[in-house]
């Protein structure tokens, strides 16, 4: 896996020299265009707008529109020039707790890895955080922008998750009204809650509709025919406390029956 950032995180006078790996990845099944009639790769080329002619990469450079088909033309190398060793650092701005940030705000995460040296200063900085369970805001600049973002001690490792700006997120398009709610109804959906609550474990969870649309190719290589399966659907349930209580009732049968303790009988006393 490919670094995708050398530089150090600044912590007060502390310097910790680290590299930033990608810590998703994009598990999709993709498809390519076909041409309908004979089942051909569409393929897209790069044109000139000005001669016509289709334009290889090695000939295209970056440029920015400052006034109508007026650019300036920047280099990779001259974005670099412009770059300082505080640009590279991931400044600590200060601490705070995860509960406090939206997750409208996560964008991007990143695998924290030690330099050569770095190891014992992250890995004091990791367990502080963990055990005042803390995250830490700071910013840097990758590639072309300065990030805002956050670090997260994890019993593993660090994980760094970009942040999104104010200015980035979109307020609801809608408005909507909320219609007032009973205290029996809050208490009954409080009860289900709770019935459903379970630890996050995301070993257990798989992406059934890839599942679903690997034996769809399959069945299409073999030659077979697809066809859609039966399935039941509920009943639209228009009381919402009968909703509520039958889910709960739902999710009681599921659970695993509790096998009854055994006491220790008592003696019987003579007569």
């Amino acid at each position: 896996m490919a670094v995708v950032q050398k530089g150090a995180i600044s912590f007060g006078l502390v310097y910790i020299p680290v590299n930033l790996y990608t810590a998703t990845q994009d598990s999709d099944i993709t498809f390519n265009q076909l041409h309908k009639t004979d089942k051909s790769r569409i393929r897209y080329k790069k044109v000139c707008g000005h001669c016509g002619k289709e334009v290889e990469a090695k000939d295209i450079v970056r440029g920015f529109q400052y006034a109508k088909d007026q650019y300036v033309v920047i280099t990779d190398e001259e974005i670099e020039k412009i770059k300082t060793e505080k640009d590279k650092t991931i400044t600590i701005l200060g601490f705070t707790s995860l509960d406090e940030i939206s997750p409208v705000y996560y964008d991007r995460a990143y695998h924290v890895v030690p330099q050569k040296g770095g190891g014992k200063a992250l890995e004091l900085l990791r367990q502080a955080m963990f055990k005042t369970q803390r995250a830490a805001l700071g910013r840097t600049v990758l590639g072309n922008s300065e990030k805002l973002l956050v670090i997260i001690p994890r019993k593993d490792g660090i994980l760094i998750q970009t942040l999104l700006y104010q200015d980035d997120i979109r307020e609801i398009p809608v408005a909507y009204e909320k219609p007032a709610v009973s205290d029996a109804e809050l208490a009954m959906a409080e009860k289900l809650i709770e019935s459903m609550k379970e630890k996050f474990e995301p070993e257990k969870y798989k992406d059934e509709f890839r599942e679903k649309l690997k034996d769809l190719i399959d069945s299409k290589i073999a030659g077979k025919t697809v066809e859609k399966p039966r399935e039941e659907r509920p009943g639209k349930i228009i009381d919402i406390m009968e909703a509520l209580k039958m889910s709960i009732k739902n999710t009681d049968s599921k659970k695993p029956a509790q096998k009854p303790t055994k006491t220790a009988s008592k003696p019987r006393k003579r007569a």
